[in-house]
């Protein structure tokens, strides 16, 4: 039972940092997201940063 917490737990966690990065990217100047080539990928770009994935 406690390894369920401690799974949920880290999957709040990761799903926080990942709003957290998505939001991050958004906010950037449209000129930033062209320079850095991730307009229209932000989610992309955030989920490799949270999850690896």
């Amino acid at each position: 039972m406690t390894q369920t917490f401690t799974t949920l737990s880290t999957r709040i966690r990761q799903h926080i940092a990942y709003r957290k990065t998505l939001a991050a990217l958004r906010s950037l100047s449209l000129r930033s997201r062209i320079d850095l080539d991730i307009v229209g990928n932000e989610h992309l770009v955030a989920r490799h940063a949270v999850y690896g994935l």
